[in-house]
């Protein structure tokens, strides 16, 4: 896997987690929407609205670098210097809301409001996708590596990646809330302390410090040209031989069996579960019955 796209999944995650609304859209998904397939339903509509902000800006800043393709050392050079500024912003505290640079983009979160099912999950993402104070530097970031790229198709692929970065985790917090507790609730939106007299907070710590590293790397490997890979090539070559066998008509049909399979059993488990406690819940007798007879 590209570092690049590595990156821009660990800063959609740490900007699910910013400070400025840590676990607030997990928790909505799981009061309003709860587990099971609705929660997947809503999650897919959450990320088809992030896509459809995200992917035309990505667009945007690919396009932008295609027009200095020619001149990639001073890309280079500027996005690290960029990338650095914004991750010393993130980690200091300092943002900026990226929804007040776009068209009616500040609008989105009162038009959610106003909606209810689909449409406003369809709305909250769109409007988490680029609105945030927090969150700001660390889409800045991504879309520095993106007008890099040079590449309208990569950029793209990268802001969805960003946005999967987002949904993957929160749809994972809002399955497991009520197993998470007040405990692990509380870790997950990380700490504040201060340092010289300035309050700063450990997500926005943590994030800002990812920035400056992808842009010193994106400096010393020109680009994240050099970079090395994140699996050898060996196993590169190794992988590809070996899930070459997968590639077979009969094997597709017996994993979609399989897979259909589990899916009945588990909801004939839960189907059952649910029948055996409404029984019990029946046959215990009511309160008024224990009325005491004269």
């Amino acid at each position: 896997m590209d570092i690049g796209l590595l990156a821009a999944f660990a800063g959609g995650t740490l900007a699910l987690l910013s400070p400025c609304a840590a676990l607030l859209m997990p928790a909505f998904f799981a009061s309003t929407i709860g587990a099971g397939p609705r929660l997947l339903l809503h999650g897919a509509v959450f990320y088809l609205g992030l896509l459809i902000v995200l992917v035309p800006v990505g667009v945007g800043a690919g396009a932008l670098g295609t027009l200095f393709a020619t001149h990639r050392q001073a890309i280079v050079l500027i996005a690290s210097i960029v990338l650095v500024v914004l991750g010393t912003a993130q980690a200091l505290g300092f943002g900026f809301d990226p929804a007040r640079l776009l068209p009616a983009g500040a609008d989105l979160h009162s038009r959610a409001a106003s909606k209810t099912g689909i449409v406003k999950t369809l709305l909250l993402g769109a409007a988490s996708g680029i609105a945030g104070f927090c969150a700001g530097p660390i889409l800045g970031a991504v879309l520095t590596l993106a007008a890099a790229r040079g590449d309208t198709l990569a950029a793209a692929v990268l802001l969805a990646v960003y946005g999967a970065g987002m949904v993957l985790p929160l749809l994972l917090i809002a399955a497991l809330w009520q197993r998470l507790g007040a405990r692990g609730r509380r870790m997950l939106r990380g700490r504040a302390f201060t340092v010289l007299g300035r309050q700063l907070h450990t997500t926005s710590v943590i994030t800002g410090l990812l920035i400056i590293g992808v842009g010193v790397l994106f400096w010393t490997t020109n680009g994240l040209v050099g970079a090395p890979a994140l699996l050898p090539l060996d196993a590169q070559a190794w992988l590809q031989e070996n899930t070459a066998i997968l590639a077979n008509p009969i094997l597709d049909i017996l994993a979609v069996l399989g897979i259909t399979g589990i899916v009945l059993l588990v909801w004939a488990r839960r189907r059952r579960t649910r029948v055996d406690a409404h029984d019990t819940q029946a046959a215990e007798p009511h309160p008024e019955q224990h009325v005491e007879r004269g």
